[in-house]
This record gives structure tokens, sequence and C-alpha cells, in this order.
């Protein structure tokens, strides 16, 4: 059997590495083609953020808006507190300067007299029109005025220099507050842009139920199923005292609504209130509860339009109504 050189290959076993570079690709091309089509190595996708998930960022950026307003709150009393002190040292120094001014007018023109006049004169008028037993006292009353007037000067100046000073105190610190509240006020600005920027993103979302009206319009994932969960209830009795699943009470019928979501509320109007996040009529979104009277009596689950659905009374059953048939007492979020 004839031997090939070392430096030969049998026919048709060519070991060239392009060759099997090139076959090596073209397998794992295949490979990863079917692991795509298969969803092996899809691009992770990216859920958008959920309602609670937006609402907890929310939050964070008030934890530290809601400090920046106490403070601006707080530095714009201060402010108008001394604003208050510096008009009324103003109202005490103007009949001070009117009076240091008219002081300053008397010894000018007790001054200018003597210069015009001379001393001598006034003694000579005094020698003649005045009896000997009263030279020495209307002499003696002359040096008084002149003592007096002196007297009079400093003492309003030194009054006035003393309001000036707390005027001045008081401009200083009204200045620094007036900084103060600027800077606060950017700040409070900045955060509530931030805060309006993550309320925009939160989703609008649809909830169809076949006893309450379509809802367009952000609501959570508890508030949703609140919703359907208390829809579902509409036409049952109202039974004094009932938390369903058959009849309810008003504060019976939200209870079990948010338990179904996994938020347990008590079975108490009073209670209720208590246990939701305080929310602004302006602000209420469906799923918050709607509380009327100023005692707190009644409840509803708003469904938003000014609608709610509710166990109204005896004799009439669970049912949507409008909110407006009741003072409303405010809104609460569980």
């Amino acid at each position: 059997m004839a031997i090939l050189p070392p430096h030969r290959h049998a026919p048709g076993r060519s070991a060239r590495p392009g060759g099997l570079r090139r076959a090596a690709h073209r397998l794992l091309t295949l490979v990863a083609a079917a692991a795509v089509g298969a969803g092996l190595l899809a691009a992770p996708a990216y859920a958008a953020p959920s309602v609670e998930e937006i609402e907890a960022q929310i939050d964070k950026q008030w934890e530290q808006l809601e400090p920046t307003i106490e403070q601006y709150n707080k530095v714009r009393a201060q402010l108008k507190k001394n604003r208050s002190k510096a008009a009324d040292l103003e109202k005490k120094i103007q009949p001070l300067a009117l009076e240091s001014e008219l002081a300053m007018d008397r010894v000018g023109d007790l001054a200018s007299r003597y210069y015009i006049t001379g001393p001598s004169q006034d003694v000579a008028a005094l020698l003649v029109s005045a009896k000997p037993s009263t030279l020495t006292e209307q002499l003696t009353l002359l040096d008084r005025l002149a003592a007096q007037e002196r007297k009079q000067i400093e003492g309003v100046l030194a009054v006035r220099k003393k309001y000036d000073d707390q005027k001045q105190q008081l401009e200083a610190l009204i200045a620094d507050q007036v900084k103060q509240q600027d800077e606060l006020a950017t700040k409070k600005k900045h955060i509530e842009g931030e805060v309006k920027r993550l309320e925009k993103m939160l989703p609008v979302t649809t909830v169809k139920t076949d006893q309450c009206p379509t809802i367009n319009g952000v609501v959570s994932e508890k508030a949703r199923i609140a919703i359907r969960t208390a829809c579902a209830q509409v036409g049952k009795p109202y039974v004094w005292g009932a938390d369903g699943p058959n009849s309810f009470d008003c504060s019976g019928l939200t209870q079990y609504a948010y338990k179904a979501a996994g938020v347990y509320l008590t079975h108490h109007t009073g209670a209720q209130w208590n246990e939701g996040k305080a929310i602004s009529r302006s602000d209420a979104r469906p799923g918050d509860l709607v509380f009327f009277f100023s005692d707190l009596h009644h409840v509803g689950l708003y469904l938003g339009n000014d609608k709610m659905v509710h166990a109204p009374r005896a004799g009439k059953p669970v049912n949507v109504s409008s909110i407006n048939t009741m003072p409303v007492a405010g809104f609460r979020r569980p």
C-alpha cells in the first residue's frame, strides 16, 4: 500500500481551516435563527410602569417636596411678621422725626434771634418791661428754655436712633428671608415639575362592567378589582350591618369591594375615613372612597364623573348614582 508524504492528504478530505470556520458559522447562524424563532434569544420586554409604581415614585418625590413646602410656609410667615414689625416701627419713627424737626426749628429760631438782635437787647428789653422782682425769674426761664430745647432734641434723637437701629436689623432679616423664600420657591418648583412629569406618565385605563358605566381614567389595579367587585353587587339589597355577599350596608359594600383587592378596611365609615389617604375632589380618581355629611355617616365607591356605586339605605338596593345628591365631606384613597 502506498504511503503518502506527511504534507499530502487523501482525496476528498479537505481540512482547510477557512472551510471549517465557514461551516461552523453557518451552523451557529442556523441554531441562532431557530432559537430566536422559538423565543429563546428574544430581546427582553420591558413593561410600562404600573399606576402603583408611578404612585410610589410620586410619593417619594412628595416626601422631598412637603418639607420644602413647610419650610417655605415658615419663612413666609416669619417674613410677614417681620414686615409688620417694620411697618409698626416706621409709624413710630415718623412722629419722632417730625418732633425732632420741630425741635430743631425752635432751636434754630432761638439761635437766629440771638444772632440778629444779640442777648444784650433781650436783657435790656427785660429790664425795661419787667419789674426787678421778675427779672431774675425771666432770665432763668430763658436759660431753662434753651436747656430744655437741647434736652428735648437729645431725647428725640436717642429714641429715633433706637428705632432706626431696630429697623435696620429688621430690614436685613427681611432681605435674608426674601432670599430664602426665593431659593425654596425654586426648589419647590423643580420638585413640582418632577411630580407633574410623573403624573403625566400615569396610564389611562378602561374599566368595563355590566352594572356600572365604562370608566376611562387613571385606575390602579386594586381600584379596578374593587370597582368590578362593587359593581357586581348592584341590585343586591341593603341590610343594616351586612357586609356581603348577599346584602350590604354602605361601609360593608366598600369593605367587601376592597377586601377582594387585598385591602382590609374596617366595617365603619369613620374608621375607613382614617384608613385612607386624603384626596381633594379635583384629584379624586375612580376607586376612591367618597364620604358624605359632617359626621361621615355614609360612604360610596367613586366611579368618576360625579358617579358612585353605593348601598344607599333600607328599601334601596346597591346602585349607581350621583354624588351630588348628598353633601360631600371628602375623598379618601385606600
